[in-house]
């Protein structure tokens, strides 16, 4: 299995996206697995700021060369931000996807929403076993 990037310091979906918490707002983006299972992004679909979402909901949508995938928001909350950067340069998902290829910001989040996400370990051992 290929060496990939999972960050300790984040929490993660089954869904493959990751969760940065950030005083009451979260950061949102799909992990180094996700971005290299599609590879070479070539469109991403963002929310209107405003949006709001519960937990499981698509929120947008992410276009490779091989596939077409929703993105399912990983609590439930508002969108404040989202990155605008990726309307010109999607592959920036590929080259960055922790820092600068993240989706949506959201506020207003679901009290126990993080409660239930994977931390890194347990995200490792989802798509390890995922990938047998």
């Amino acid at each position: 299995m290929a060496d990939y990037d999972i960050p300790d310091d984040l929490r993660y979906t089954t869904d493959d996206e990751w969760v940065r918490e950030d005083d009451g707002r979260v950061d949102v983006g799909i992990t180094d697995y996700a971005q290299d299972q599609l590879g070479d992004i070539v469109f991403v679909e963002l929310p209107e700021v405003g949006s709001t979402f519960e937990k499981g909901d698509p929120f947008g949508v992410i276009e490779s060369v091989k596939a077409v995938s929703d993105l399912f928001a990983p609590v439930s909350g508002t969108v404040v931000a989202i990155n605008e950067d990726l309307e010109d340069n999607p592959e920036v998902v590929n080259a960055d996807c922790y820092l600068h290829g993240w989706l949506i910001a959201l506020d207003d989040i679901g009290d126990d929403d993080l409660d239930g996400l994977l931390d890194a370990a347990a995200y490792l051992k989802h798509i390890e076993e995922r990938s047998e």
